[in-house]
C-alpha cells in the first residue's frame, strides 16, 4: 500500500510495509500446510504457551498467538502459572512440556517475574521445541547459517524485506539496539552471505559514538532500541529503509484509552523521507506471530 505525501509541492511515494495484510497471507499459506498434513494423516501442529504472572500485556501477546493458532488450525495450550512460583517450579513446568510428545513447540511469554533468571528458563526449554528461538543452540545455529529456529521478531523482519522484495546486498544497516531478542540476531542475519543478507551491518547501542552520522548515512535502519520517537527526521537519509520493531504507549486523551502506541520511529515526520517504512502498531508486530506460526509448523514436520 503506497501512500502520498505533498512536501513542499513535491509529490513523494513512500511504499508501507504492511505487516498486517502480509501476516494475513502468511497464515493462510500456513492453514493450507495444516490442511495438508491432515489430509496425509498427520498430527495437528501443537503450540503450548507458558505465561508467569499476571502482566497485562504479556496476557493480551499470548491471546494474540493463541487465536491465531486456531485461525492456521494449530492445536494451542496455554498454561497460566501465578507471580509465586519459584523457579525450579517454573523447569519442572517446562520439562513436562519437553517430554509432552503432542506439543511440537512451546514458548515461555517474557517478561518472567524478577525473582526468575530469564537466561535458566531459556536454557531448559528442549531446542528442537525452542519455536521462540530463543535458545543458545539454535541462536549458535543461526549464527553459522545452520538450520535451526531463528527468533520470531527477526525472522518476521526477514520475510517482511523477502515478500516486499527490497534488496539488502551491499546495503549499509544501523541496527539500534543490541538485545538477544531483536538486535543482536538481526545484526547476524542482516551481514550473513543469503538472499536477504549481505549488508554491512553497524550494530548501534548505548555507548555508540557518531550515532547520529551513522544513523544519516544507513540505507536501512532497524530500530529496536525502546524509546518513543527516537529517531527523528533529521537522522533519516532520502530513500531510506525503516523498519521499526518498537512499541511504546504515550498518553493521549483524544483516545477512548487515554494512550496510544507509537513505535521508535517518529512516523509522521520520517515516513516522507522513506522509500519503505513501517507503522506502529501493524508492521512487524502482525509479522512476529506469524513468524512464530511458521516455527512451529516446522518443528512439526520434523517430528511427523
Amino acid at each position: 500500500m503506497s501512500y502520498i505525501y505533498d512536501s513542499n509541492n513535491q509529490l513523494q511515494i513512500v511504499q508501507i510495509l504492511d505487516g498486517k495484510t502480509l501476516s494475513v497471507t502468511i497464515q493462510r499459506e500456513l492453514g493450507d500446510e495444516v490442511d495438508l498434513l491432515i489430509e496425509k494423516g498427520k498430527k495437528r501442529p501443537h503450540l503450548a504457551a507458558v505465561i508467569v504472572g499476571s502482566n497485562p500485556a504479556s496476557k493480551v501477546y499470548v491471546g494474540h498467538k493463541i487465536k491465531a493458532c486456531d485461525r492456521v488450525g494449530f492445536k494451542s495450550s496455554l498454561i497460566e502459572l501465578g507471580d509465586d512460583i519459584t523457579q525450579d517450579q517454573l523447569i519442572a513446568e517446562i520439562e513436562k512440556l519437553n517430554e509432552d510428545a503432542d506439543i511440537d513447540g512451546f514458548i515461555v511469554q517474557l517478561p518472567l517475574p524478577r525473582h526468575i533468571d530469564n537466561q535458566a528458563v531459556i536454557q531448559a526449554v528442549r531446542p528442537s521445541k525452542d519455536v521462540d528461538g530463543f535458545h543458545p543452540v539454535n541462536i549458535g545455529k543461526m549464527t553459522m547459517g545452520l538450520d535451526g529456529f531463528i527468533p520470531a521478531t527477526p525472522l518476521g523482519i526477514i520475510t517482511m524485506l523477502d515478500r516486499y522484495n527490497i534488496t539488502t546486498e551491499g546495503k549499509k544497516v544501523a541496527v539500534l539496539g543490541r538485545s538477544n531478542i531483536v538486535g543482536t540476531p538481526m545484526s547476524i542475519l542482516l551481514s550473513r552471505n543469503a538472499d536477504i543478507g549481505n549488508a554491512t551491518v553497524t550494530l548501534c547501542h548505548s555507548r555508540t559514538k557518531n550515532l547520529d552520522d551513522i544513523l544519516r548515512n544507513a540505507d536501512i535502519i532497524v530500530a529496536a532500541i525502546g524509546r518513543d520517537r527516537f529517531v527523528t527526521e533529521d537522522l533519516v537519509k532520502e530513500g531510506a529503509i525503516v523498519i521499526d520493531v518498537g512499541i511504546n504507549s504515550i498518553p493521549d486523551q483524544t483516545k477512548k484509552s487515554g494512550y496510544r502506541l507509537v513505535g521508535d520511529v517518529d512516523f509522521e515526520h520520517v515516513a516522507p523521507k522513506c522509500a519503505f517504512i513501517t507503522p506502529v502498531p501493524g508492521g512487524v508486530g502482525p509479522l512476529t506471530v506469524a513468524a512464530l506460526l511458521m516455527n512451529t509448523l516446522k518443528a512439526a514436520k520434523a517430528t511427523s
